[in-house]
């Protein structure tokens, strides 16, 4: 199984009082979710599930992708490593899936799947980890396939 995290790109900063869930991107943000989502769009096989965060700035990030996506509250600002894997069906689903969320899920997910400390992988902002589960000698092994980050592409 492939495991795409993508982090929404840069959004307005959070302050006293406003609606976390409301948050939109920056003008940079939409650069970065479009530089990310046309080098994403040629690497997705078609058919890919795409789950993204009900807030509004992952939303804007996954748009720029222009493909089918579904929202799930699971992908929240406030969710766990375990949700978020559950929601994706890993490891034995058989589709690649793409998570569109929030730090410091994505990275405390990543770092349970990689034998990381709990805290230690941090996912910047309009990036993306794509993993891949495989089987080697009986065991079962979860391998980087590529980190991207939009600045890069």
């Amino acid at each position: 199984m492939d495991l795409i995290f993508w982090r929404h790109a840069e959004a307005e900063d959070w302050t006293e009082g406003c609606d976390d869930m409301a948050r939109v991107l920056t003008p940079r943000g939409e650069k970065q979710a479009k530089r990310m989502a046309s080098w994403l769009d040629r690497q997705l096989p078609e058919g890919a599930r795409i789950l993204c965060s009900p807030a509004q700035r992952c939303e804007q990030t996954v748009l720029a992708l222009g493909r089918k996506y579904k929202l799930r509250t699971e992908l929240a600002p406030d969710t766990t490593p375990d949700a978020l894997l559950a929601a994706a069906g890993w490891p034995n689903g058989k589709s690649v899936v793409l998570l569109v969320g929030h730090q410091p899920s994505l990275g405390q997910a990543i770092s349970l799947l990689l034998g990381l400390r709990q805290d230690s992988c941090a996912v910047r902002k309009g990036s993306l980890w794509w993993l891949r589960t495989r089987e080697r000698d009986g065991d079962t092994q979860t391998i980087v396939q590529t980190v991207q980050a939009p600045e890069l592409i």
